[in-house]
């Protein structure tokens, strides 16, 4: 019997400088400076326990789950399952074979592509998304309706970088077969009013896929709360390792699905003669050897998070983005992409004007700064605001203000460099 993590927040530390000795990393430095890491809507670094989680499982607990007919074997199985119960209360699943153990949230989504959207899409349905998906929230959906005949439609977002629930209502239409939205924009970290999408989705019988990569390492997420038919995200944006992602989907939908890949695990038999017989979701949907110690260092992150607690976290996120927006009012030509500060979510995009983004995430770097510069896997989306592409800054739970004051500092210098005069309109993701 798998006992249950509790995961209610503790309040046992603060986020910002109290934390910062829990992550190893943050003590390297960039050349005479030490790092100020602000790419961590591209991944987060990892604490401590989460490390140590790691560790402790291939020292002390390493085998196959499932297969073998031993001690450790069996104590293996026991760690990956309480690690999907850990996750399932995390987000509030209402049971714990509602968990899918993926490679990421690009892999979920293309695992729902070519099972449950394979199943629904015919020539001539629609699939509807918003405009400010990320590649991995379009790209599968494209290609499916690109495959099988049907019509991809967008639901653009306004001046201010936000899909209303009003204009993603409108889109909806008799041959919608399922709707693919994000809950938190990766580019601007603009959120998007799930509830109130699902909901209107719902009253016509379509089902919804959210895409909660940039939304679960800010707030907490309640899938049933939400209401969303599948929610995705990868663990290593929420402090855990990479390689590891959740697929959560409701009970009955996830058992409807056939494998999405075959092989060890997936099955109660085979026979040359007689049908497949295959398990039960979730094995059914994590064939071959799952990534054992992935779930554990995710369920090890999501435990630290819960003893920092989601009030605390979403007040430093608030700081955080309210001091980022104001040092980049305070450069000259610098001007904020949309409203990070309407509801915080941990990311401030920019531009400068007249210099590359390129040549700006480049000045940041000889700052010892790291940021991301350019499009960051959101093409349509930036093309929409016609920029190059933008700088973002985005934050995490070890980030501080005086980190925002460097930021700050380094700006004040900015000039044009090779980008911006070889190749002024060039950009790659």
């Amino acid at each position: 019997m798998v006992d249950l993590v509790d995961t209610a927040p503790r309040n046992l530390v603060a986020p910002g400088e109290s934390v910062r000795p829990d992550f190893p990393i943050l003590a390297t430095r960039v050349g005479p400076r030490p790092l100020v890491y602000l790419d961590n809507a591209a991944t987060a670094q990892k604490p401590r326990r989460v490390l140590d989680a790691i560790t402790d499982h291939y020292t002390g607990a390493n085998a196959n789950v499932g297969r073998g007919y031993y001690q450790l074997s069996h104590l293996a199985t026991d760690v990956y399952e309480q690690a999907r119960a850990t996750v399932q209360h995390a987000i509030n699943a209402e049971h714990a074979d509602e968990v899918v153990f993926v490679p990421g949230t690009t892999a979920a989504v293309n695992l729902l592509v070519d099972t449950f959207g394979r199943d629904r899409l015919r020539a001539g349905d629609q699939v509807v998304v918003t405009g400010m998906e990320h590649n991995s929230n379009l790209l599968p959906w494209r290609r499916l309706c690109e495959s099988v005949g049907a019509e991809l439609v967008l639901v653009a977002a306004d001046d201010r970088g936000r899909v209303t629930g009003e204009a993603f209502d409108a889109a909806l239409g008799p041959k919608t077969r399922l709707a693919a939205v994000t809950h938190v924009s990766n580019v601007l970290g603009t959120v998007n009013p799930v509830r109130d999408m699902v909901a209107s989705a719902h009253r016509r019988d379509i089902p919804v896929v959210v895409d909660g990569a940039q939304a679960v390492p800010h707030r907490q997420v309640d899938v049933r709360e939400l209401d969303a038919d599948f929610y995705v995200f990868s663990g290593h944006k929420v402090y855990g390792p990479m390689g590891i992602g959740v697929l959560y989907g409701r009970r009955e939908l996830l058992h409807a699905l056939q494998p999405y890949q075959v092989g060890g695990g997936t099955v109660k038999g085979v026979s040359l003669t007689e049908p497949v017989r295959y398990v039960p979701v979730p094995a059914r949907l994590e064939a071959g050897t799952p990534h054992i110690p992935g779930a554990v260092g995710l369920a090890a992150a999501f435990e630290y998070l819960a003893d920092i607690g989601w009030d605390a976290i979403r007040a430093h996120d608030d700081t955080l983005v309210r001091a980022a927006v104001a040092a980049v009012l305070d450069t000259p030509d610098a001007r904020v992409v949309g409203d990070p500060a309407a509801d915080p979510s941990g990311i401030v995009s920019f531009v400068v004007d007249g210099i590359h983004p390129y040549d700006v995430g480049g000045h940041l770097d000889a700052h010892g700064i790291a940021v991301r510069s350019g499009v960051h896997c959101a093409n349509t989306f930036v093309d929409t605001f016609g920029v190059v592409g933008t700088v973002r800054l985005s934050f995490g739970v070890y980030n501080t203000e005086a980190e925002v004051a460097v930021v700050r500092e380094a700006l004040s210098t900015v000039k044009p460099g090779f980008w911006t005069a070889e190749h002024p309109t060039e950009r790659f993701l």
